[in-house]
């Protein structure tokens, strides 16, 4: 769900800018632990890890831009690693399911992640 205090696992509404960008060149199934590409995803990981909230493809990190909102003190976005990342192809969108992230389908992530920009404006609502 929504909510931007720290700690929540909620999505931090508002105001944001993509802060950095990881995994260009990367092929659609790679997976990423603390932004760093790491292995490539398949159904063997995926049943060794049934609760994992898998990273793949891209990252788009976020930082909020609306002091005492989503920036600052308790609800900082960038401190709390929210992102816009791919997810398995499998895995169902538009349902509260992540740690306050933004989950998308590799493919559409990619095309997103090669038309944006670090300073890009996103407005989460």
């Amino acid at each position: 769900g929504a909510g931007e205090e720290e700690g929540s696992l909620c999505t931090p509404r508002g105001w944001h800018v993509i802060h950095a960008k990881f995994g260009e060149g990367c092929p659609p199934d790679t997976v990423f632990i603390a932004r760093r590409p790491a292995e490539r995803y398949t159904p063997a990981l995926a049943s060794r890890h049934p609760q994992r909230d898998f990273i793949l493809a891209r990252i788009l990190w976020l930082s909020g831009l609306e002091q005492g909102k989503n920036r600052g003190q308790g609800v900082d976005t960038l401190r709390r690693f929210i992102y816009i990342h791919g997810c398995p192809p499998d895995t169902p969108l538009g349902i509260p399911l992540s740690h306050g992230c933004i989950r998308m389908h590799p493919h559409p992530l990619m095309v997103l992640f090669a038309s944006v920009e670090v300073g890009t404006k996103v407005l989460i609502r």
